[in-house]
């Protein structure tokens, strides 16, 4: 093999996942970029973060130097007015929530979403020259237009975007480059074809008239299938830079299965050739792509350069390191069960409220536990993965599967979709230290998501050590890459 060096080719070798809540925090992007490869942000509940983050006092102040930069100081000085607590708190407490979204934002919510994602992308990017980039979920929508803004406006280098059809995100990233009002349709049950429900979101109107120019990232689309990667070519409404081709192993939301809804003896979702990508086709598109779920190793990386790839995501290793959001004390249990040999990763066809099957690491004191699950009074106070209804009036409803079942039933929603859903937006905030406590003093409890391929970590491990780092990931996976920071340490 011949030594690489950070600077061959145009398209990144390695694209650090944007895992979870927080996950994927700016730490880790930052590191990743910095040698060298796309360091991804996740875009998912950054607003939630920014703002329990400041409750917490900002020990650090990251959070208010990043907001020192941010272009309409106005909102800065609101926001901390409203959400930052001088004193720096650790033990459990009952953070101050924002308002749950609805179609049409308030301006008070269109400026927590602008700034905390350019928060989150500023940090990512601060004091180095190399590429970041952030992630989202299709199937949260309502939040999208201004994240997106926020993320541009701290100037993020690539977009992806996952769990869904994202056929609008390219024309929209056109829109909002020049500052111009963006649309999005909204998917809604009871629908029909005459309907027409969309969120919006105009920058001009949101900064008072800015004038220069955004850069317009490039746009990568998270797919399952070749088909959604030729109608995404043809039918998008815009430029779409590439592909990232998640195979069922990946850790987190993962396409439901072609070939029905079979479980196997576990419960778990049954997977087959039709779930399998054909690569030729993807070549034929002459769009760079890249491979995820199981190539996160040295010969992982081979397999994909001699399919075609351009490279490869890699989330579950990144997601122990210790650079990743991931609480330390989940992260040191995971790792142990791990060096034990007794971690196990269960595909949930029913956890997430999205109806995504979801992977979820089996870890005591979790979610993963049905009496821990059992245990939970059903809350939905955070709404992001609510879904839209049309009402017999007419007009947009909201409700979660996880919500209480009683209320969700008056929405015109099945009991039988609300069995085994639980509250990802909480679990997922606990996984990262940001747990809420309840009115009733109820601590929400975690819930961990990662890849099949759990136990291909143990190479990092050390006889005095389990911990490892971002760059150690990438050593090992390009043991002939010539390491070159991008930066300041």
């Amino acid at each position: 093999m011949t030594q690489m060096t950070v600077h061959e080719g145009s398209n990144p070798k390695i694209i650090q996942g944007g895992m979870g809540v927080g996950i994927s925090s700016w730490q880790l992007a930052r590191e990743v970029s910095r040698l060298g490869h796309l360091g991804v942000v996740s875009g998912t509940g950054l607003d939630t973060v920014i703002i329990r983050s400041l409750q917490r006092g900002d020990p650090e102040k990251h959070i208010r130097r990043a907001m020192e930069h941010f272009p309409i100081q106005e909102i800065s000085c609101r926001i901390l007015e409203t959400y930052f607590r001088k004193e720096s708190k650790s033990e459990p407490t009952h953070f101050k929530t924002r308002p749950m979204f609805t179609a049409t934002l308030s301006r008070e919510l269109q400026e927590l979403l602008v700034l905390s994602n350019f928060v989150e992308v500023f940090l990512a990017k601060e004091a180095h020259g190399g590429l970041v980039g952030i992630n989202y979920l299709e199937k949260i929508q309502i939040p999208t237009l201004p994240s997106l803004y926020g993320a541009m406006l701290a100037g993020v280098d690539y977009v992806l975007m996952g769990a869904g059809i994202p056929m609008e995100i390219p024309g929209v990233l056109d829109k909002l480059a020049s500052h111009e009002e963006a649309s999005y349709n909204l998917d809604v049950s009871g629908a029909t074809k005459d309907d027409h429900f969309q969120t919006s979101f105009n920058p001009k109107v949101f900064s008072g008239g800015f004038s220069k120019s955004l850069k317009r990232p490039k746009f990568l689309a998270v797919i399952a299938s070749a088909a959604l990667a030729m109608a995404l070519k043809k039918r998008a409404s815009g430029t779409v830079d590439g592909f990232i081709v998640e195979a069922p192993v990946a850790g987190g939301h993962n396409a439901p299965p072609r070939g029905g809804n079979s479980l196997n003896e576990l419960g778990e979702p049954i997977y087959g050739p039709r779930d399998e990508v054909d690569l030729s086709v993807l070549k034929n598109l002459g769009l760079p792509f890249w491979l995820a779920g199981g190539f996160g190793s040295s010969e992982g990386f081979e397999r994909a350069i001699a399919s075609g790839a351009s490279g490869i995501q890699v989330g579950t290793a990144f997601a122990l390191c210790s650079e990743s959001g991931l609480s330390p004390h989940l992260k040191r249990s995971v790792l142990e069960k791990i060096a034990r040999g007794n971690l196990k990763v269960f595909t949930d066809p029913f956890a997430s409220p999205s109806g995504f099957p979801f992977k979820v690491a089996q870890v005591e004191g979790t979610c993963s536990e049905k009496g821990t699950y059992e245990s939970r009074p059903r809350i939905c106070d955070l709404g992001y993965l609510r879904q839209l209804f049309k009402k017999e009036d007419g007009g947009l409803g909201y409700r979660c599967p996880s919500e209480p079942v009683d209320a969700y039933i008056k929405k015109r929603g099945k009991k039988e979709d609300t069995v085994g859903r639980k509250c990802l937006c909480n679990a997922l905030l606990a996984n990262i230290g940001l747990a809420q406590l309840q009115k009733d003093n109820y601590l929400e409890k975690a819930l961990v998501t990662l890849g099949d391929d759990i136990n291909k970590l143990k190479r990092f491990f050390r006889p005095d050590s389990l911990s490892y780092s971002a760059k150690e990931v990438i050593q090992d996976i390009l043991p002939n890459l010539k390491l070159q920071y991008y930066g300041t340490s």
